[in-house]
């Protein structure tokens, strides 16, 4: 299955990262302000006949080195609105996530909307960066100020499944 060819240019924008990727660097702000290292993998697939993508994040447990579960996303192109909603489940967090996206220059900007935890203030944005067709950077970011300063809470560099 592929894209839905009556919009199959804009949900290319996403539909590009079909497939399997490998995480191979990554770090995230952990609760006691200490940088963590990460390494994992992602797995893109069109579903709902092409109009929709779904992601599964996963990470190497520290302890075990095990495949851990992160989360799914659901992705789909809103026509009339004219952004992408991205929706962000993560069970073992007990979190969800609805961001608005599109592109930026470059880039692809997903701004949450709303969010399920109670701790959540102010913004965050997850960003999309240096896309190619065999690797991408993704970062996570917050502001606490209306979006005058962003803080990194999160960054990996991620490469397409057998690349070098």
């Amino acid at each position: 299955m592929g894209p839905d060819p009556v919009v199959k240019d804009k949900l290319m924008l996403f539909g590009q990262f079909v497939g399997e990727w490998d995480i191979i660097e990554g770090k995230y702000l952990d609760e006691a302000g200490q940088w963590v290292n990460q390494t994992g993998e992602v797995h893109w697939n069109w579903i709902l006949d092409g109009k929709a993508l779904q992601d599964v994040w996963m990470y190497h447990d520290r302890e075990s080195g095990r495949l851990a579960p992160a989360g799914t996303t659901l992705r789909f192109y809103d026509s009339k609105k004219g952004f992408w909603v991205s929706i962000w489940v993560s069970p073992l967090r007990s979190d969800v996530g609805v961001f608005h996206g599109r592109k930026e220059g470059e880039e692809i900007v997903l701004e949450l909307q709303d969010y399920s935890k109670e701790e959540a203030e102010g913004e965050v944005r997850w960003i999309f960066s240096e896309i190619t067709p065999q690797s991408f950077r993704w970062r996570g970011e917050e502001s606490q100020d209306e979006g005058k300063t962003w803080i990194l809470k999160q960054a990996l560099s991620i490469v397409r499944n057998g690349y070098p």
